[in-house]
């Protein structure tokens, strides 16, 4: 499994990030645990998580999973092995959430205490705050960058032309600029990421890290129809994608699957590896089968007419 580089940072990640949205959530933390281990033990180092997650549990507050990675990496002293992606700006209650700067050093120190580290690799600008100049934002997380709390910082759901000046603005002040985006990307939703931001990505030398790569299990297969949404306490996200575009991706997946001998999943996954420009999708899994799944895709080399085939039938 070859590592790659995120961006023009000096972070080298491997090709598929954990997404331990599911931490606190459908996966409890011996299970995290276990998840966890099997993960670094395949040679994988990339966590992804966020200081909201997983606040829309019933009885959760948020930073659920950032305590579960924390406890993980105090009981297993091998946080110089990995690669932690947190994010912040998110609704965490009242007055808990934006990117002005007094808040940027409020929620800082707060992952840093749940994660027990004195660092966060990737820290990352959740939502856009169009309430704060970006002015603000940058310089506050210039200030943890150069004080060594954070080493890069990346942007998710913030739309290309607030990235792009977001990036001008820092270097026109000689502040940190964010080396990562973290947009909705996969074989369904192609369209945004393709239209508005893959030139961006280009210019800028972005790392990509794409969320939902399996468009919330869409695109394992399992869901066809309406009763099949109960499969899954994500289901519910899974209803949009069961039309006639979802079925013709679907049949397109299984017609490379089964030449490969290989399941839908790691077919999608694998085909987000190959699209130039992405550094590592981010993918959960809650059991044993699913996480082979995540491993497998980074193991599998499409061929060209195999791409081809899928962007045709996934063509928007």
């Amino acid at each position: 499994m070859k590592k790659r580089i995120l961006g023009k940072s000096s972070l080298i990640v491997s090709p598929i990030a954990f997404g331990a949205n599911v931490f606190g959530w459908t996966l409890d933390e011996k299970e995290s645990f276990y998840m966890l281990d099997d993960f670094i033990d395949a040679g994988f180092n990339f966590i992804d998580t966020a200081d909201t997650y997983s606040k829309w549990v019933a009885g959760n507050k948020g930073g659920e999973s950032e305590t579960i990675i924390g406890k993980w990496i105090k009981k297993r002293k091998n946080r110089e092995d990995i690669i932690i992606a947190t994010k912040l700006g998110g609704e965490l209650g009242p007055d808990e959430k934006g990117l002005g700067a007094t808040y940027i050093r409020k929620a800082v120190e707060a992952s840093l205490k749940r994660l027990q580290t004195d660092y966060i690799d990737l820290y990352q600008a959740h939502y856009d705050d169009p309430d704060t100049p970006q002015v603000e934002t940058m310089e506050a997380f210039d200030k943890l960058v150069k004080e060594g709390k954070v080493r890069f910082i990346g942007a998710s759901n913030l739309s290309a032309a607030r990235i792009r000046s977001a990036i001008e603005l820092s270097r026109e002040n000689k502040l940190a600029e964010y080396v990562s985006v973290q947009p909705l990307y996969n074989l369904y939703d192609r369209e945004k990421y393709e239209t508005e931001y893959a030139d961006l990505v280009n210019e800028y030398q972005l790392g990509v890290l794409p969320y939902y790569s399996l468009a919330s299990g869409f695109l394992s297969g399992k869901y066809r129809r309406d009763n099949d949404l109960k499969k899954s306490p994500r289901g519910g996200g899974v209803k949009k994608y069961l039309n006639d575009r979802g079925m013709k991706i679907l049949d397109a997946l299984e017609v490379i699957a089964a030449k490969r001998d290989a399941s839908p999943a790691r077919i999608a996954l694998a085909w987000l590896l190959h699209k130039p420009g992405i550094t590592a999708p981010i993918a959960s899994a809650t059991s044993s089968k699913q996480f082979r799944e995540l491993i497998m895709s980074s193991q599998v080399a499409l061929s060209l007419q195999e791409m081809q085939f899928l962007d045709q039938e996934s063509a928007f």
